[in-house]
C-alpha cells in the first residue's frame, strides 16, 4: 500500500514539477525589450541613404536634413525636410513632397526596439514589428539597405530641372 502512495506521489511530482525547469529556461531566455536610443539611431541612419525599390531617402547629419526621390508607380516625386529621433526608439521624417500632380506635406515615423542585439522596426504607431537588423547583420536585413553613398541627390537635381 505504501508503494502505491509513493508511486502516486512520484507521478504527482513529475506532473506538477516536471515543467518547472522548462519554464525557468524560457524565462531566462526572455530578454528585455529596450528602445533604441537617439544616439544609436543617429549612428544607424546618419549620413546614409535608405535605398528603396523605387528610389531612396537620404539622412544628412548636417542640420538633420532629409531628402528623397522616388518613382513610385512610374511617377517621379521628391521630398525635402528634416528627420528627428528620440530616446524612445522613434525616427520621424517630416518632408514636403513635390510631384507633377502637386505638393503635399507628410510625416512618417518608425519605431525601433532591441531584444538582445537584434533590432526590430515597425511603421509607427500601428505597423507590424519585423527584424530590422539581426545580430550579426544578415544580407537581407532592412538595415543593409542603408548605404553611405548619396544615391538621391543627382536624381533630385534632374527632377528639379525637368519640373521647371
Amino acid at each position: 500500500m505504501k508503494l502505491k502512495y509513493l508511486w502516486l506521489a512520484g507521478v504527482f511530482l513529475v506532473t506538477v514539477l516536471g515543467p518547472l525547469p522548462a519554464l525557468a529556461e524560457k524565462k531566462a531566455a526572455r530578454q528585455a525589450v529596450v528602445p533604441v536610443t537617439a544616439s544609436e539611431l543617429k549612428t544607424i541612419y546618419g549620413d546614409r541613404t535608405w535605398v528603396w525599390s523605387a528610389g531612396g531617402g537620404r539622412f544628412d547629419m548636417q542640420d538633420d536634413r532629409f531628402s528623397a526621390y522616388t518613382r513610385e508607380g512610374g511617377k517621379p516625386s521628391m521630398g525635402k525636410g528634416r528627420w528627428v529621433v528620440d530616446d524612445n526608439g522613434k525616427l520621424c521624417i517630416m518632408a514636403k513632397w513635390y510631384a507633377s500632380t502637386g505638393d503635399a506635406r507628410a510625416a512618417t515615423c518608425f519605431g525601433h526596439v532591441k531584444v538582445g542585439n537584434t533590432i526590430y522596426q515597425r511603421r509607427h504607431p500601428f505597423g507590424n514589428w519585423y527584424v530590422f537588423r539581426h545580430a550579426p547583420q544578415r544580407r537581407g536585413d532592412e538595415a543593409a539597405k542603408l548605404v553611405s553613398a548619396d544615391t538621391v541627390a543627382a536624381k533630385i537635381r534632374q527632377f528639379q530641372i525637368s519640373s521647371n
